[in-house]
């Protein structure tokens, strides 16, 4: 099994909100390393640094979520994976022509759905509600988290 995991499951490991619990949960549980791909390594870092301007966490927990994700990164829980950009936006205009204007799937949550799909992934965990929708609809095990 192949487990692909968006940069909102991610983040709810690295900076406590109200999916951790249920995110470290899931890890226990999941055979690594998971894929890291250029969109978690962009999206990851942002999502930490917008957490910091809305005043969710301090620049001190976002300097040390970013440090657990480094150490994770050298301790093979998460894999750097290139998948072909080719191959990534040509699923994800796809994804996009079939799935958005019934969906109302974002752009980013495109991206990873199709990474998920060229990295030839079996399951998608996130806890966004449209992103399962469209990973549902792409052909990938959504389980409850």
């Amino acid at each position: 099994m192949s487990i692909y995991a968006d940069t909102g499951f991610l983040c709810s490991l690295y900076a406590p909100d109200a999916h951790t619990r249920r995110a470290s949960a899931r890890m226990a549980k999941v055979t690594l390393p998971l894929p890291f791909v250029w969109v978690h390594q962009l999206e990851l870092r942002n999502a930490l640094r917008l957490r910091v301007f809305r005043g969710e966490i301090t620049p001190a927990q976002r300097d040390a979520s970013l440090n657990l994700l480094l150490a994770d990164l050298a301790a093979g829980v998460f894999a750097h994976i290139a998948p072909s950009l080719a191959d990534v936006m040509i699923e994800s205009e796809r994804l996009s022509a079939l799935h958005s204007e019934s969906l109302g799937t974002r752009s980013l949550d495109i991206l990873h759905v199709a990474s998920a799909v060229v990295l030839g992934a079996t399951d998608f965990l996130t806890f966004d509600h449209r992103q399962a929708a469209l990973a549902k609809a792409a052909g990938l095990r959504v389980p409850a988290l």
